[in-house]
């Protein structure tokens, strides 16, 4: 008698109830409790074998079989499907330039191809959401603004003319295939004659740099965290929420609507690309000009990007009467997870946005894509209402104008003219495939925490689960009425869908 068969023998439960663990499901051997097939969904992704549809899980009524039973060796959760957390308004990436002319290397087929996997409904990705630059950022071309002119505060010179070779082409072929997109913006640098440094960047290259990577900034240009960079007087404040004004109904008649906009990328950190250092103060004066323009659009401003563990940060902009009320929501960046979980406790009903995940160094490798995993996770269990992605795709070693070498989720073989999607891309589609906006992300419980769990809409079930061990693993799992054992894979990602 094997050992699992020898435990269920020893445990005192009717005949009825006693079930046994085999090749990862749940088979329960008579009565009432019989375990029936539920129609779970069920894909794993390894390091070698992306997204395998498993076979052969079933699941048992109630609580057939008892914890005790489990083999030693296995984990425990339960998922609480009666007190739903956060809603998910849902996942997606940023349109960069870069990312278009990569794809532009390929066969338009190709292109095509691609574009329908990330954003065609219930195809592959299922993006739903996504961000764009208000002007260049590290992954343009190179650096340009919509109104280069010093001192037209009429903007009688903003163009959007860059953008109909790169970013206009790239967002209208997602929306052929979703319709529905929506899509955010913000700024990396504003005009740079709206600047007191008169430069697009904040931070002087590096000499060891300087060989391969230029921006012509001076030492005495350079910027630094807790100043602002942009200049504080009021004619400069109401034209530039007027450049956000134009630049939306510039999209908008381009069929391109802008649902939401952030005044500044990483406000505090001062870069060798297009960058902008401002202090809360600051972007508060700000948000109290472009607000009113904003609802004037019906465009909604969040206050972002935070890439500081700086909660008092958010606090000073939130609290302040001039610029709180028209800020609907804060978005977080690589350092800002750190002050995403107590803003969310303390303003439990404000909208979060994780708006940028942390992007690699150009290798696509498995040892980042579990890194990415644990992003998701504290995002997302801290509160995250919408999770998106960096890069959509690079050429091969992802390198930026100013020589930042970055993960993305498509790389394109420039000389052979193919593309592969990276390990990060299984991953975002391990939860954006199965997760619809509007679902609920539900709490868990038990020793077993390397897992997500959402209720969709429509009532389906999805449990996102990782074994980071080198062996396979079972994970017995609790879900409302319902329990279940798959047998993970070892160094795998899996998601199951109870319908």
């Amino acid at each position: 008698m094997n050992h699992f068969a020898k435990i269920v023998e020893t445990v005192s439960l009717p005949t009825a109830l006693k079930c046994t663990l085999l090749a990862g499901a749940l088979t329960c051997l008579s009565g009432a409790a019989q375990a029936q097939k539920t129609g779970v969904e069920w894909v794993s992704t390894t390091p070698t074998a992306p997204w395998v549809t498993q076979t052969g899980l079933q699941t048992a009524a109630g609580s057939a079989v008892a914890a005790s039973v489990v083999a030693a060796d296995s984990v425990t959760a339960e998922i609480n499907v009666t007190q739903p957390q956060q809603a998910i308004e849902g996942f997606g990436a940023c349109f960069n330039e870069l990312g278009w002319t990569s794809l532009s290397v390929l066969a338009p087929a190709d292109r095509k191809t691609i574009m329908r996997e990330l954003f065609a409904p219930g195809v592959g990705a299922n993006f739903t959401i996504c961000r764009m630059p208000v002007g260049a950022n590290d992954f343009s071309r190179d650096w340009y603004s919509y109104d280069e002119t010093p001192g037209d505060f009429q903007l009688k010179n903003f163009s959007i003319a860059n953008d109909e070779q790169t970013l206009i082409p790239f967002i209208k072929q997602a929306q052929q295939y979703n319709p529905k997109l929506k899509l955010w913006a913000s700024p990396w640098s504003p005009p740079t004659w709206m600047k007191y440094n008169g430069h697009y960047a904040a931070a002087v290259v590096k000499p060891e740099d300087a060989q391969r990577v230029s921006n012509g900034l001076k030492p005495e240009q350079a910027g630094r965290e807790g100043t602002n960079m942009f200049r504080q007087e009021d004619k400069y404040l109401a034209t530039y929420a007027q450049y956000f004004a134009k630049f939306v109904e510039a999209y908008r008649q381009r069929g391109i609507p802008i649902s939401m906009v952030m005044p500044q990328n990483e406000f505090n950190s001062a870069q060798i690309f297009p960058s902008c250092t401002w202090t809360a103060a600051g972007l508060s004066r700000f948000v109290s000009h472009l607000g009113p323009l904003m609802q004037q659009q019906k465009v909604d401003v969040f206050f972002g990007t935070m890439e500081r563990a700086n909660e008092a940060l958010v606090d000073s902009v939130l609290a302040n009467p001039n610029s709180g009320k028209y800020i609907k929501g804060v978005g977080f960046q690589w350092a800002g997870k750190g002050a995403i979980a107590g803003i969310h406790q303390r303003y439990p009903n404000q909208t979060l946005y994780q708006t940028e995940q942390e992007c690699g160094d150009g290798q696509n490798d498995w040892k980042y894509c579990t890194y990415a995993w644990s992003l998701m996770r504290h995002y997302l269990t801290n509160g995250a209402n919408a999770y998106l992605y960096w890069n959509i795709s690079l050429r091969e070693g992802g390198i930026s104008r100013w020589g930042w070498r970055q993960n993305s989720l498509v790389t394109v073989d420039e000389a052979k003219k193919t593309y592969r999607f990276n390990h990060e891309y299984y991953l975002l589609k391990h939860v954006s495939h199965y997760v619809q906006p509007g679902a609920k992300r539900l709490a868990t419980s038990g020793p077993y925490t390397d897992l997500l769990a959402f209720q969709n809409p429509d009532k389906s079930l999805v449990l996102v689960l990782r074994n980071k061990t080198a062996a396979p693993r079972t994970v017995y799992l609790k879900v409302g009425a319902r329990s279940l054992a798959p047998l993970l894979k070892a160094d795998s990602f899996n998601t199951l869908v109870l319908r």
